[in-house]
């Protein structure tokens, strides 16, 4: 081998036995062949140790990482929206990690998809209709306490309110929830101990009927009780009741979420619907869950995906599908300012001492929900 490409550790000794013979005839040959060693030693083991060509079994930089996937649930209506995001965060994630990312998804009612979870569906994230279900997967010890602080909005990523939907031409004459207590009219909503819209559906019916009533309970569990005699039977999730209405031809007007009214209307559906002005606002949180993202080594993309959901381009996907957005100025965008009427008496679940206080009184057993389907006997 020429002098020119003599091995980088050739050149180490070189230099080292260099100082060893100025060592050598001032201290002697023993104590300066110990040093040679040693010192050859020491520098050969750095020089193995940080090489770039060394292996060490660490990813290089650039590689592609391992395929990762992630179990998302959520409550049925907001299927279509995540039908245009997840594939936007995949190939956003693609291109910025190297990594693919796929999705296992479940969609249905939210306190459906709840009990799921704590039965065993190991979700890496979940979206549902209210907290109070996303509060009963911490207290099963899946997520940690204080998730609702970890992203803007306390959590919230999507909103919307509820519409009532009526036939062509409104032949029964319905403008106000208080129309919902006519006689001969049949109603169509999803059941409260099933579905999270369905308990947003029924406050909104009662903040109206209790503000008409001068705060009055009992006068209030009266009103629902006629419009809940009016509802043949509870579907299991809001898109049953949908489907019930806008497929089967069943019932006369719809109690359901906005954002499924505007869906219906882009996909061919003419729908003749209002927005009461007297409402409450619908409120749907997002969350990792802890115990099984800690489990499936996904906590990273899981939060990212969480994160992405507030961005603008992911807030324009839920807007489009109907949902009103959590981002101050996408939903200042005129195409949505168009879209979403601005309710004047607006009302949330704070008003009812939040989703914990609101669950216990309204639909744990033998609470107000219960009561009104008592005095109709069923």
């Amino acid at each position: 081998m020429s002098s020119k490409s003599q091995h980088p550790f050739g050149k180490v000794r070189s230099a080292f036995q260099a100082i060893a013979n100025l060592f050598n005839r001032k201290f002697g040959r023993k104590f300066i062949s110990f040093f040679l060693v040693s010192a050859l030693i020491t520098v050969t083991m750095a020089a193995c140790t940080s090489s770039p060509t060394a292996n060490t079994g660490s990813p290089v930089a650039g590689a592609p990482k391992k395929d990762v996937e992630l179990t998302f649930v959520s409550f049925a209506v907001t299927k279509q929206a995540y039908a245009n995001i997840i594939p936007k965060f995949v190939e956003k994630w693609q291109k910025e990690q190297n990594q693919k990312v796929t999705f296992r998804q479940s969609y249905g009612g939210s306190g459906s998809q709840t009990r799921a979870v704590i039965d065993g569906l190991e979700s890496d994230i979940v979206h549902l209709a209210l907290t109070a279900d996303t509060f009963k997967l911490e207290k099963a010890g899946l997520i940690d306490t204080g998730w609702e602080k970890e992203h803007p909005n306390n959590s919230i990523v999507s909103k919307s309110v509820p519409a009532i939907i009526m036939r062509e031409g409104n032949p029964k004459n319905i403008k106000i929830w208080s129309d919902l207590e006519k006689d001969g009219i049949s109603l169509i909503t999803a059941d409260p101990k099933t579905s999270g819209v369905a308990r947003w559906n029924f406050l909104a019916i009662w903040n109206a009927a209790l503000k008409a009533n001068n705060k009055d309970e009992s006068k209030t569990i009266d009103t629902l009780a006629k419009v809940f005699t009016n509802v043949p039977i509870l579907t299991k999730d809001a898109r049953e009741a949908s489907d019930a209405f806008f497929k089967q031809g069943q019932g006369d007007v719809l109690v359901n979420y906005e954002n499924e009214v505007i869906l219906a209307s882009q996909k061919g559906e003419k729908v003749n619907y209002v927005i009461p002005d007297v409402n409450l606002s619908i409120d749907n949180p997002i969350a990792v869950v802890d115990k099984n993202v800690a489990k499936h080594g996904t906590k990273e993309v899981a939060e990212a995906f969480v994160n992405y959901l507030y961005s603008p381009e992911a807030q324009i996907e839920f807007a489009k599908v109907g949902f009103r957005s959590v981002n101050e100025t996408v939903a200042k965008e005129k195409q949505f300012t168009d879209l979403y009427p601005v309710v004047k008496d607006l009302a949330t679940i704070s008003d009812y001492g939040g989703w914990l206080e609101a669950d216990k009184k309204f639909f744990a057993d033998g609470g107000i929900f219960d009561q009104v389907q008592a005095k109709i006997k069923r």
